[in-house]
């Protein structure tokens, strides 16, 4: 798992785009600090900008450095989640322009994958995180069902856990600061 950690780390440091198991499914990602490539993401996907997408961080405290003001609440459904959860939190900073939505609000979710927690920890950089798919086509399931132009899109594929198949999207969930909740996808 080093080798892999250790070879995403150098992709991405160079603002390219890697094609990685997650918590959920088999995600397109890139560092979400860097504007550029986020943009690639976007051109991959054939994907309008104005489509928020995923990021990944590995723990509360990277969270917090990327959120103005994290909600006392979130941390209740973090810890209470039965499945991956990503929240939508107001106010982020020190991301990317491009992958803020226009309501200055961002999608974060606490990486649990064993695998992208040790990436995103040794990267010190939330990740984006977004279906490996073309915009409008199903999800894949399994990296065996991820289309060829993604494959070919991305500069490095992860070399683990090919042959797992994948549960389903996470669940979304939009937190304000004044702690209203609206469930966006179960």
């Amino acid at each position: 798992m080093t080798e892999e950690i250790n070879k995403c780390i150098e992709v991405l440091e160079k603002g390219g785009l890697i094609l990685y198991p997650t918590d959920t499914v088999w995600g397109i990602g890139c560092d979400a600090t860097n504007e550029e490539a986020v943009k690639k993401v976007y051109t991959l996907k054939e994907r309008d900008d104005s489509k928020a997408l995923i990021c990944l961080v590995g723990n509360d405290a990277m969270l917090e450095k990327h959120i103005e003001k994290v909600p006392e609440l979130a941390y209740d459904i973090i810890d209470l989640a039965t499945k991956p959860t990503t929240i939508i939190y107001d106010r982020p900073r020190g991301i990317a322009k491009n992958l803020v939505a226009s309501d200055n609000t961002l999608a974060i979710r606490v990486a649990t994958d064993k695998f992208c927690q040790y990436l995103i920890g040794k990267f010190k950089k939330p990740i984006v995180s977004t279906s490996a798919n073309i915009s409008g086509n199903p999800t894949p399931k399994s990296f065996q069902n991820i289309d060829d132009a993604i494959l070919k899109g991305v500069d490095y594929v992860v070399n683990l856990h090919r042959e797992k198949q994948n549960s389903s999207s996470s669940s979304i969930i939009r937190l304000s600061n004044d702690n209203s909740v609206k469930i966006i996808r179960e």
